[in-house]
């Protein structure tokens, strides 16, 4: 077990394979907390507290309750209760007045972990949970904490169930707290913007509180529900970082606060500003579940962590190889019909391309972006076999069908909405704003949920559909359902992600064989919550080879390379214009899940001959970027180069891909200094045949060269091929 008790002396400590996390009692009944770093194997450590000391004496000094509840490290801090740094829950009473005292009552070991209801979280055996339970006589907070075996990660979760009388109103009800010393920390976010998603953000911790967050209910393109806090001396290899993931596809918060005696403490969960929540007696309400995680080795080994967590605990279906696809967006827009689309699927074909992916504009009357969302039915204008005449003329040539839909959307030009504008989110005063020339359906409303389910599901029976492409397309303004009363209109965006999270599910239990892919204009709702879901996520809407760089770079600090949605699209690029080689859009886009968005018809000659060469060499080392550990060498945030590998965990396979950014004037390319591989271990480079030991390729490094010219690439297959004598010259 790794979850210790000591009831005598209010001690409870997790353990994982390198970190430990340690709280405490003081009194008896102030949950507080000690450590979370490397792993130590006493628990006898409670006099970091402090209670020896004022105002750390809460029952000696009875009139200075107040200043010990402002200095000490709150393990799940209540609001208005005298400690005035950030709150993690907050309560307010029939009386209007917010009121919660959070006194420890029990602690309950058990193996495994419980399921979050209506929630994605990780899932396991080989896992511990310690369950928390924190109370005031009305209010419960019960607190879970899981350890898995193998992994240095902690999870927690917290549930909120009112044992009064009254109903209550949550106010504030977010997933975590954790306090670490300041010591010169810093602060990691990814931030951006439509087309520039997840760019790593570093900056120094002042006093007072920063971080970052949404309220457009979703989490947007630019913030991320994730925050690090790193050791001044952190890099990519080295130092320490401590990190929180919000598993969750809605508003949130991720802050840090410096206090006044220099201390830090960070929050995560839903964010406030967009949220109450109603119990009525008996009734419970579940956050979202947070995951920690400590790395003693850098960026790299949180990294390493959360992919092996994610890949093994929260995506479920990770193993299954993903097709090679095309995807006629930037080839057609909406400019389309049957004979256009079968001959781009029949050129991609040639080139052992596997699924063909029809995306806007396929239904009512949707010749621009300005109506028919929200009614489904085929446009037999443009396809007059319907989707199974398509299905089948691309089964002929050996492809599957794929589909794009945006089902949480409603034109106002469409047959849904003359028939129920009253379907659509909006406050009882205002008129509701329209983004994209569309309005968000109230998925709050049963009614609206399940009209969803049935236009979804329809189309799926349609035709033999292997992919479905899910978007969403604006934020949530005008929060307000009109089948809510008016004390529940706090609840409008935490009851729309259930919804959400119930269709996806209806998905997966009903079409196992679907493979999902979220998008949120790009890389807007890549989150944790969402990966529970669907194996892989569009990450960004710049298809730009060098832009593609920083937004990989930042979604892979987290997420594995096979969640990841990339597609090589033609050139110029559409978003910023730029030229790039089609060698170097195909490398980049490998680092994900491959595919082309362009139309093949139109590529010249040269071209074309290398499309089969790139499907044939990404499905050769496929399985190896889907689940071997990935190593950043390189970045050109800093520097000219842009650098990764993917190493299989035997060590007996590697893959190295670089970026030179801009061509120089006489310089010499310096050895690029390799990650992962075995001392041990003979290498050979597939290409050239040459043959370099393990140590040399991490010591001294291995030789890149490129061709001539502005954002060249090269891609480098290592392959075991013997080990060196362990004394040899």
């Amino acid at each position: 077990m790794s979850i210790i008790y000591d009831h005598e002396r209010g001690i409870i400590k997790l353990d994982t394979p390198r970190t430990s996390y340690i709280m405490a009692l003081a009194d008896g009944k102030w949950l507080g907390h000690i450590y979370y770093g490397p792993r130590v194997e006493s628990s006898d450590v409670v006099w970091v507290l402090e209670l020896d000391r004022r105002p750390f004496t809460p029952d000696t000094l009875p009139r200075e309750a107040a200043s010990f509840a402002d200095c000490f490290p709150w393990e799940y801090p209540v609001a208005n209760d005298g400690d005035f740094r950030l709150p993690c829950l907050a309560v307010r009473n029939t009386a209007g007045q917010t009121a919660c005292r959070a006194v420890f009552r029990s602690a309950e070991i058990m193996a495994g972990k419980p399921a979050l209801d209506g929630l994605p979280a990780t899932f396991g055996e080989d896992c511990d949970t310690v369950k928390i339970v924190l109370s005031d006589g009305s209010v419960d907070a019960e607190l879970y904490y899981t350890a898995f075996h193998g992994l240095d990660v902690i999870t927690r979760s917290v549930r909120i169930v009112n044992r009064s009388d009254n109903r209550v109103w949550l106010d504030r009800a977010l997933s975590t707290c954790l306090h670490l010393p300041c010591e010169d920390t810093r602060l990691l976010t990814l931030s951006g913007s439509w087309a520039r998603e997840h760019i790593m953000t570093t900056r120094e911790i002042g006093h007072g509180i920063q971080g970052c967050g949404s309220t457009r209910g979703i989490g947007g393109h630019q913030d991320h529900p994730f925050l690090a806090l790193l050791s001044a001396d952190a890099t990519q290899y080295s130092g320490e970082v401590w990190a929180m993931h919000l598993i969750w596809s809605g508003s949130f918060t991720a802050q840090v606060e410096r206090d006044q005696f220099d201390g830090l403490r960070a929050v995560i969960g839903i964010h406030p500003d967009t949220f109450c929540w109603q119990l009525e007696p008996g009734d419970a309400f579940q956050a979202p579940e947070a995951v920690l995680t400590y790395s003693g080795s850098g960026l790299e080994g949180m990294t390493h962590t959360l992919h092996d967590l994610y890949r093994a605990h929260l995506i479920r279906d990770v193993k299954k190889l993903r097709p090679v696809l095309i995807n006629n967006w930037e080839a057609t827009f909406f400019d389309f019909d049957e004979n256009k689309l079968l001959n781009i699927a029949r050129e991609a074909s040639k080139h052992g391309v596997d699924l063909f992916v029809l995306d806007d504009g396929w239904f009512g009357t949707r010749d621009t972006d300005s109506g028919s969302l929200g009614d489904w039915t085929v446009d037999r204008r443009k396809l007059p076999n319907g989707l199974d005449g398509l299905a089948r003329r691309l089964d002929e040539m050996g492809m599957g069908l794929g589909l794009w839909m945006e089902p949480e959307m409603i034109s106002t030009n469409s047959n849904l909405y003359r028939t129920h504008p009253d379907w659509v989110m909006r406050t009882a005063s205002e008129e509701p704003l329209l983004c994209r020339d569309q309005y968000v359906l109230d998925l709050s409303r049963s009614e609206v949920e399940e009209y969803l389910w049935s236009r979804i599901a329809e189309t799926l029976r349609s035709a033999p559909i292997r992919y479905l492409k899910w978007d969403m397309n604006r934020p949530l303004t005008n929060l307000g359902s009109a089948a809510l009363p008016p004390d529940r209109q706090g609840e409008v965006s935490y009851r729309y992600v259930l919804a959400l999270y119930r269709l996806q599910e209806r998905l997966r239990r009903e079409f196992p064989d679907l493979l999902l892919e979220n998008c949120c204009s790009g890389g807007g709702r890549f989150d944790p919550g969402m990966l529970y879901f669907s194996p892989q996520i569009w990450c960004s809407d710049d298809n730009d080879a060098v832009e593609r760089l920083a937004i990989q770079e930042g979604t892979a600090l987290l997420y594995p390379l096979s969640t990841i949605g990339a597609h090589v699209s033609a050139c110029p690029s559409g978003i910023v214009n730029r030229i790039t080689p089609l060698t170097t859009r195909a490398a980049v886009a490998m680092a994900g899940t491959f595919g082309y968005e362009l139309d093949a018809t139109k590529l010249p000659a040269e071209e074309l001959a290398q499309l089969s060469e790139q499907v044939a060499q990404y499905k050769s080392f496929q399985p190896l970027l889907q689940n071997g550990d990935y190593y950043r060498l390189s970045s050109a945030r800093e520097s000219n180069l842009d650098a990764w590998m993917i190493v299989c965990h035997d060590k007996g396979e590697a893959v190295i891909t670089a970026v030179r950014i801009l061509a120089q004037p006489n310089v010499r390319p310096r050895p690029l200094r390799l990650r992962g591989l075995d001392p041990n271990i003979v290498y050979q480079d597939k290409s050239s045949h040459k043959h370099y030991r393990g140590d040399v390729l991490m010591n001294i490094g291995f030789p890149l060269s490129f061709e001539e010219g502005d954002f060249q690439s090269t891609v480098v297959e290592l392959k075991k091929v013997g080990q060196k004598m362990k004394h040899s010259p």
